[in-house]
């Protein structure tokens, strides 16, 4: 004997409808397809659960009984799709975002506004993270958009989260205003800078790595005179001129005492994405897809501007 609910389901719309056809209709389906269900389910329970007459069904004794429990299952699918509905109004407002401190800084704002003009009800949350916590905490649904950074192309991600491309971040040269290089106009090659002291990225990080490695293909390895973790650190000890730094276009600050200049060779640069969800964003979170293609947009905007308006 099959325990399908599915039977007891039909069942109880068959007592309420009175005929097949009834409860064809609420189900979608057609009156042969309900006509095969119920023979199935008499055949599994072994005895006659539904009488067909002129003006309708009713059931036999053992058909009352089974739309009994029928009924339970209608009205706890009924309960289960309202608190679904519920949950999805404010879950279809919700948009939690995560984003590296350059990204939040540089990129979230101009897409968060224009967000927030067209939907003014969404109701955001915004976490600074670490690029490389970024796949993991879309992967768990801890949020819903992640935007992290690279330099050494794709991030490595779950089958469930999708990367989205949103700029391409080129790596340039800061030095003191005095410098011997600041009045070049044209590009400045890496090895042009061996012989200088380096403010750099600490050891370990990707930046650093990413340093480390063009300039040993350069053919040299940069004297160190102070490490940090923050680009607008770099920037003001380069304007008191003890040393020269490289950072990416995107976290370009107007800093008295200092220039910025275009790198020549090797070119570098750094890649941002956004991460989300490949599963049913628009009806799990409508907006993410939504503030992805923001962001995209803003990318391609900064990178047409940076193309209008090079450091030399």
């Amino acid at each position: 004997m099959a325990d399908d609910p599915g039977q007891l389901r039909l069942l109880a719309l068959i007592r309420r409808h009175g005929s097949l056809a009834g409860a064809a209709d609420e189900l979608g389906v057609t009156g042969a397809a309900v006509s095969g269900q119920v023979a199935r389910a008499e055949r599994d329970w072994g005895t006659a659960l539904v009488v067909r007459g002129p003006r309708g069904a009713r059931l036999t004794e053992p058909g009352q009984v089974l739309a009994d429990a029928g009924e339970v299952i209608v009205a706890q699918t009924r309960r289960a799709r309202e608190r679904v509905t519920a949950m999805l109004g404010p879950l279809s407002r919700r948009l939690r975002i995560g984003a590296f401190p350059t990204a939040a800084q540089h990129l979230l704002p101009p897409a968060l506004t224009a967000l927030r003009h067209l939907r003014p009800d969404a109701e955001l949350t915004i976490t600074e993270i670490v690029s490389e916590q970024g796949p993991e905490l879309v992967d768990a649904g801890t949020l819903d958009v992640a935007v992290v950074s690279g330099y050494a192309g794709r991030p490595v991600v779950a089958p469930g989260v999708r990367v989205t491309p949103v700029l391409v971040d080129p790596m340039v040269l800061c030095l003191p205003d005095d410098h011997r290089l600041a009045g070049r106009r044209h590009r400045i090659s890496l090895g042009d800078l061996a012989g200088d002291p380096w403010i750099v990225i600490v050891a370990g990080h990707a930046a650093r790595q990413q340093l480390d490695r063009a300039a040993a293909e350069a053919g040299f390895r940069p004297a160190v005179q102070f490490e940090t973790e923050n680009y607008n650190v770099a920037q003001a000890l380069v304007a008191t001129g003890i040393g020269v730094t490289m950072l990416s276009r995107l976290t370009v600050a107007s800093t008295p005492g200092v220039v910025h200049r275009d790198l020549a060779s090797p070119r570098l640069d750094r890649q941002v994405y956004a991460l989300s969800s490949t599963g049913v964003p628009s009806a799990d979170v409508p907006l993410a897809d939504h503030f992805v293609a923001l962001l995209t947009q803003v990318g391609a905007d900064l990178t047409e501007n940076w193309i209008a308006t090079p450091l030399r």
